[in-house]
């Protein structure tokens, strides 16, 4: 209901084409979300597809296996997409003529190889896409030279995290792909792939692949669209293992199967004869689709090959192949001219082969047709299906694209702000991907296979067997991290619930149900270790997404917002039952997903001995009571036993905030906030009762800004047991008064502030927080503060010095991998979280309340709380939209050809977290997932 208690009107959008497949999907009449872009971009070097006695995942399944060898769990591919149970998939290849593979999946540097851990190594974008990707398009940028494969790898290796230069250390770079000059003299292809679903029907696909030569002169290339099923026989309960002198040690996933064994394998096959237009089928038992391809002229093709998706087990381990054809064998085809390593009329993998010379500063089209339509057409033009009606679909959805944006999106908004919010929703739906473990599969290996070593019984993910996932997630960054992360996953729904709150919905419950969800209620990290923990920002997200359905779509999921509740109890009592190891409402939790930001890894124990108080666990456990609090008095109204369950989070949540902000009563010091410095800081707790606060000035001291609620009269009065229980509570404990602020309005009625951080202290945190030598850059909220770039934190434990400095770009360790970098950066998601708790602590001080911002220098104005939140989030925007000079502070001081070049500058890149100095996009670089958040900011701001 609005305010005025009328119901409020779904937003012009709703009534576009776009918005009615959505609903048409939502409602279960028609599956526009059955085929979408759900292939990932790295599936080697994963943990599901490693089986090692040593869970080295990069070393077990390097990039130069990828083209050879079968994947277990799941398919890769450049622009790909498939069925949302991944059965049939489509993607692109590409040669130029000297590469020594065709191009059939993004090469990056693994863990061991980067500087900075594992990085992509390509430049590729995700131009546009609709939530149910009735239109998509990406860009990729494909060297005409040969890929420097090996500079990537040796210059990386070269450099190390920092190097002695003039007695100073300086943090070395990655060496990226544009570093190698392959892009000089514009010596490269744009490769724009655009699919458009049709309007009768959700199995019908038009895809055109443009090729535009950007260099000076006439290149070769061959464009090679792909179609294979994954390979799901040569794992199948049928038992058709080799002879044991054929059986490897070293393969103990390779597959070994043939039709002949299996006949009920899936099977891709030509159609056409001789002098018809191209048709190849692909069957299985559950689907048959249509591949059409047409002809383009100067472009040689289509020439349709086959081969299988298996392993080539003589060139990976020396031992024959069940089938006489292999994954590679397209490849070999195409680049060693082999005739005999393809099949030319069936296979479970497919290719329509096309050659050609573009001329400089041209391009070519390739236009296909995927579809369930089978008529087999003979006309010698191809007019049934690539007549006017295709080109008509294509102009259809772009412009239907066009429309649901446009309305989506407030007026107001320069071209700019619009091209970075569309890329941004274009890059959270890219990042869709079919995610598929089986974690009691995967520990006892499959028939027909070599067992897995003894090691893995006893080694990572062994708690989780009953975790069985087999779904469309929301990926981070879909080569950096192809999997899910439990905390990622809720930033990224609260931003799909703009636009397509069933999927954000989706993601949230999913995590919560019993196959992803542990017995004793802990929700699953990520697969490098379902047990880590991550802060439980689960709650927050689904009261944002229950909110925002409500008002902008004016639909009230009552039902999602009490199941996951229900779910949500569960983890909440894990987190009290495992992670308060003293029962003094004082938290753990270890790295809470913010990797090196501390001087000891906290996900393992002290070498100083003693045990950690996590100011931060502490205050994402006081964030949950309070979210949990909003859910029970949000459904009470409608069911009065939530008002028992709201009592108990809001008397939980006094309890945390007086442990963590107060002496105790009975002289126990659990209290995290240090006075003499107006900061709250983690502490160890030695076995003799010392405590020792570790005084990094970090991201953990502003994170008990984070809990904040308000408790507002109307909502009090509609639950009166618990408006009964409360009253009850503040006049039986003196302890309330020092955690709980009120006010009375005479019109209104009394109103309540619940926050970990009383208005002096709120003073004392923001004038660092607000503070350009501190906290506050240019860009956004430090995750260090700046003061430790002269004054870095030591502490020794015996002769070994632990310090924390202040790294404004990457990291100078190899904690947690290394590929992330907490001292220092801008994240956009902790940073969201400070806005929304400004505008919170606004809502109740008012505009009477202000702050200077920044704390000091010349610039400094008085603002009151939302102002200040503007302010910041406008500083985040800067990271993005272009300044004075026409540059991107995204790209780097040295951004060059990605700010000035044509075909460039307005390509936008979605980074992990950014420097704090420049705005340098750092890390994964295709993070939409969190980062996205910007489109969420871009709408308010």
């Amino acid at each position: 209901m609005a305010p005025n208690g009328s119901v409020q009107q779904p937003r012009k959008y709703s009534d576009g084409a776009e918005a009615k497949r959505i609903a048409a999907a939502d409602a279960l009449k028609k599956h526009w979300r059955r085929w979408g872009p759900y292939l990932a971009e790295r599936a080697w070097a994963t943990v599901r597809e490693d089986y090692s006695s040593d869970g080295d995942a990069w070393r077990y399944f390097p990039f130069e296996h990828a083209h050879q060898r079968a994947f277990r769990w799941g398919e890769d591919g450049i622009a790909g997409i498939s069925d949302n149970h991944q059965q049939l998939c489509f993607a692109l290849a590409l040669w130029n003529g000297k590469d020594r593979v065709i191009k059939e999946r993004l090469f990056g540097l693994t863990g061991h190889q980067g500087n900075h851990g594992e990085d992509v190594k390509e430049l590729y974008y995700y131009v546009d896409n609709t939530p149910t990707h009735s239109y998509m398009k990406y860009l990729y940028k494909y060297p005409q030279n040969e890929f420097p494969y090996d500079q990537l790898v040796h210059e990386n290796a070269k450099r190390t995290r920092e190097e002695e230069l003039n007695f100073l250390k300086r943090l070395l770079e990655e060496y990226e792909l544009m570093d190698t000059g392959i892009f000089d003299e514009d010596r490269y292809f744009d490769v724009e792939i655009e699919y458009a679903k049709h309007a009768s029907n959700v199995d019908d696909i038009s895809i055109q692949i443009t090729i535009h030569n950007r260099g000076p002169e006439a290149a070769p290339i061959h464009i090679i669209p792909q179609m294979w099923f994954r390979n799901k026989w040569s794992w199948s309960d049928t038992d058709y293992s080799t002879h044991e002198d054929e059986e490897d040690p070293s393969a103990p996933t390779s597959p070994r199967c043939s039709r002949e064994i299996l006949p009920e394998m899936p099977d891709i096959r030509l159609l056409s004869k001789d002098g018809e237009p191209c048709v190849i089928e692909a069957q299985s038992s559950t689907m048959a689709m249509y591949l059409h391809c047409d002809t383009s002229d100067g472009i040689e093709g289509p020439v349709p090959l086959f081969t299988e998706n298996d392993t080539n087990l003589v060139k990976l381990y020396g031992v024959p192949n069940k089938n006489k054809y292999a994954k590679d064998g397209i490849n070999d085809r195409i680049i060693h001219e082999d005739l005999s390593a393809v099949d030319l009329s069936h296979g479970t993998k497919t290719a329509a082969w096309y050659n050609g010379t573009i001329p400089a500063k041209s391009s070519k089209t390739i236009r296909l047709r995927f579809t369930s339509l089978h008529e087999h057409h003979t006309d010698t033009d191809n007019s049934s299906f690539f007549g006017p009606s295709f080109d008509a679909v294509l102009q259809a959805r772009r412009v239907e694209a066009d429309q649901f944006y446009a309305s989506l999106m407030p007026e107001g908004l320069s071209e700019d702000m619009r091209n970075v919010q569309r890329q941004a929703y274009a890059g959270m739906l890219w990042s869709k991907q079919f995610y598929h473990f089986i974690v009691k599969d995967w520990l006892d290996g499959d028939k027909g296979q070599v067992a897995p070593p003894v090691e893995r019984k006893f080694g990572r993910n062994k708690e989780w067997r009953h975790l069985h996932v087999d779904d469309i997630l929301s990926m981070p960054d879909k080569w950096e991290y192809p999997f899910f992360a439990c905390w990622d996953t809720a930033f990224h729904a609260v931003v799909f619930s703009q636009f397509d709150p069933w999927f954000a919905k989706k993601q949230l419950t999913l995590m919560t149900r019993e196959w992803y969800l542990h017995p004793n209620g802990q929700l699953p990290a990520y697969e490098w270790n379902f047990s880590d923990v991550n802060p439980p920002v689960h709650a927050w997200a689904a009261y944002r997404i229950y909110k925002t359905e409500k008002d902008i779509f004016g639909r009230e999921d009552r039902l999602f917002l009490e199941r996951i509740f229900q779910k949500l109890l569960l983890n909440f009592t894990w987190w009290v039952n495992r992670k308060d190891a003293d029962g003094l409402n004082v938290f753990e939790g270890g790295f809470l997903g913010l990797d090196n930001i501390a001087v000891f890894n906290r996900s393992e124990g002290l070498p100083t001995g003693g045990r950690l108080r996590q100011a931060d666990g502490t205050s994402w456990m006081a964030m949950f009571c309070l979210n949990m609090l909003e859910i029970a008095l949000e459904l009470a109204p409608t069911n009065r036993s939530y008002e028992d369950i709201a009592s108990k989070f809001f008397e939980h949540f006094l309890y945390i905030s007086d442990a963590l902000s107060w002496s105790s009563d009975d002289g126990v010091d659990s209290s995290l906030w240090n006075e003499e410095d107006g900061f709250y800081y983690d502490s160890i707790v030695f076995s003799d009762s010392r405590v020792v606060p570790l005084k990094v000035r970090s991201l953990v001291g502003l994170i008990p800004l984070f809990p904040v609620l308000v408790l507002e009269p109307e909502v009090i009065n509609q639950c009166p047991d618990f408006k009964r229980r409360m009253n009850w509570f503040f006049e039986n404990f003196d302890f309330t008064k020092r955690n709980v602020d009120k006010f009375n309005d005479p019109k209104t009625g009394e109103h309540i502030l619940l926050a970990l951080v009383p208005q002096d202290r709120l003073v004392r945190i923001l004038d660092r927080m607000l503070d350009e030598e501190e906290f506050l850059s240019p860009y956004g909220i430090r995750s260090l503060s700046r003061f430790h770039k002269e004054n870095p934190y030591v502490y020794y434990v015996g002769s070994t010095a632990h310090r924390v400095d202040y790294l404004p770009a990457e990291s100078n360790s190899g904690l947690f991998g290394g590929n992330s970098n907490w001292r220092g950066p801008i994240w956009l998601s902790t940073t969201y979280l400070l806005i929304q708790s400004l505008q919170r602590f606004h809502h109740y001080y008012g505009d009477k309340f202000v702050v200077p911002c920044p704390s000091n220098g010349p610039k400094s104005q008085m603002m009151p709380l939302n102002h200040v939140a503007d302010e910041i989030m406008h500083r985040l925007m800067r990271i993005f939209l272009k300044g004075g000079d026409g540059n991107r502070p995204v790209n780097g001081p040295r951004g060059g050809k990605s700010n000035t070049d044509t075909h460039f500058k307005d390509l936008i890149l979605f980074y992990e977290y950014f420097d704090a100095e420049s705005a340098k996009g750092l890390g994964a670089s295709h993070q939409t997932g969190w980062t996205g958040l910007i489109a969420k900011i871009i709408q308010k701001a």
